[in-house]
């Protein structure tokens, strides 16, 4: 019989007959702890305590780490990172100039402003221009005022400023906000019925009424006395409202009308992502409505300070409206030109013929119709006499805010325009001053 210690202990493989330091314990064999080498267990005391204390401070190395990660990835970071990388665009360019415009000083040579974001705007501000209507609208203490000028072969915006003693919170806006066109509107009415072929600058209308009547009651003629007829080009000097509102419904029709205010930009964006608003104008509804409109008199047709003074450079510019440019240039903190005002055209607003036309209509304001007692001292000799300029006046009550709106618009010399302005000034109760005077004021300081 076999011993029973044979049987339970299996047989080695040959291999691990061979093989001395194979030590696999028999399947029935218990192993004891205290059977361990002594040096085993000193390393053992040794090691457990520090694997435990490796396993407590795992959140702490894990966020040390995760810290130390975040600092270099911060130190890897550029300080200030150019918000325009390789090149800015008319709208970029506009956007970045108006922001820093009211931080912006005469460096003796040109307009600067240092951007927080390390950029530097130059601008084509005329100083002498600048400081005069500003000094102009403080000293008479207009309730609202604002004026905005324009160089109108190239866009680039020559003056703007606001001022207002009702309301300081108002200036920013000023010169983007909508107001009531008046008889601004008078330079699209004749532009649309000249682009027809129907009216010449020299074509009489037939009206009646008061020169400033405000009623299409009394406009029509009739059997009876009272009959008045007028030039196309003397009544735009003078702002007569019969013939305008007679021009429009008469001559031009209402298609005719709205595709007028289309080509000038009316109801479309000038710069998309600004706040300057799209000069609007509703729909006239019937022949009433069309006369009030091609007069001027029209309250829903409504148009920004800026955007007038872009559409008289328009019609300078031999119809060809450009964007409006309020830098010159941009350049990065590193000195890198990021934008240099490049002209762009937005739109054709009228035939180089009607442009003529309409500078030889508007020529009358100042030499004998609305504002000529403003260009003139006290004497009676023009101011500037050695200037011709074209100019358009408008008034009408208005609501935001309320008041009397008067405003002036030209541009100068007729034969080689070299700047373009629009000056609106809202009046109280009392007046202070009628926007023609500013722009005399910025004309006399531009020329002489």
């Amino acid at each position: 019989m076999q011993d029973i210690k044979n049987i339970t202990i299996k047989k080695k493989s040959g291999i691990k007959r061979l093989v001395p330091w194979s030590s696999e314990p028999p399947r029935n064999s218990f192993k004891r702890i205290d059977s361990e080498p002594p040096q085993r267990k000193r390393r053992l005391k040794l090691l457990l305590p520090v694997i435990a204390c490796l396993l407590a401070a795992y959140p702490l190395f894990h966020l040390l780490v995760s810290a130390g990660n975040a600092l270099s990835s911060v130190s890897r970071t550029p300080a200030a990172k150019e918000p325009l990388p390789k090149k800015a665009d008319s709208e970029n360019s506009f956007r970045l100039a108006r922001e820093a415009l009211a931080s912006a000083s005469f460096d003796g040579s040109r307009y600067r402003a240092d951007r927080t974001d390390g950029l530097t705007v130059y601008y084509a501000i005329n100083p002498e221009l600048q400081d005069r209507v500003r000094k102009v609208m403080a000293e008479y203490r207009v309730p609202y005022g604002v004026f905005v000028a324009i160089e109108p072969k190239t866009g680039r915006i020559l003056a703007l400023a606001s001022h207002s003693e009702a309301d300081a919170g108002w200036e920013a806006q000023a010169p983007y906000n909508l107001y009531p066109m008046a008889s601004l509107f008078k330079i699209i009415t004749a532009a649309a019925a000249l682009e027809q072929r129907k009216v010449t600058p020299q074509t009489v209308v037939p009206f009646r009424g008061r020169l400033t009547s405000e009623n299409p009651r009394y406009w029509e003629t009739g059997a009876k006395r009272g009959n008045q007829e007028m030039d196309l080009t003397t009544a735009m000097g003078k702002s007569v409202n019969p013939v305008f509102g007679r021009l429009a419904n008469d001559v031009v029709g209402k298609d005719g009308i709205m595709s007028g205010i289309e080509r000038f930009g009316f109801n479309q964006t000038l710069l998309p992502g600004e706040p300057v608003l799209s000069s609007c104008s509703s729909e006239p509804q019937d022949g009433s409505a069309l006369m009030l409109m091609g007069a001027g008199l029209c309250k829903d047709v409504k148009i920004s300070p800026l955007y007038a003074a872009v559409m008289m450079a328009a019609v300078a510019n031999k119809g060809v409206m450009l964007q409006p440019l309020l830098a010159s240039e941009i350049r990065s903190s590193q000195g890198k030109v990021l934008f240099s005002g490049e002209s762009r055209q937005v739109r054709r607003v009228v035939s180089p013929e009607t442009a003529d036309q309409l500078s030889r209509m508007m020529s009358t304001t100042v030499s004998q119709g609305t504002s000529r007692k403003v260009f003139r001292d006290r004497r009676g000799r023009p101011k500037l006499a050695a200037v011709d300029i074209a100019a358009k006046t408008g008034s009408i009550s208005g609501t935001d805010p309320p008041g009397h709106y008067s405003w002036f618009a030209a541009y100068a010399p007729i034969n080689d325009p070299q700047i373009a302005v629009a000056a609106l000034v809202i009046n109280g109760a009392k007046w202070r001053i009628k926007a023609s005077l500013l722009g005399e004021q910025a004309l006399e300081a531009f020329f002489q």
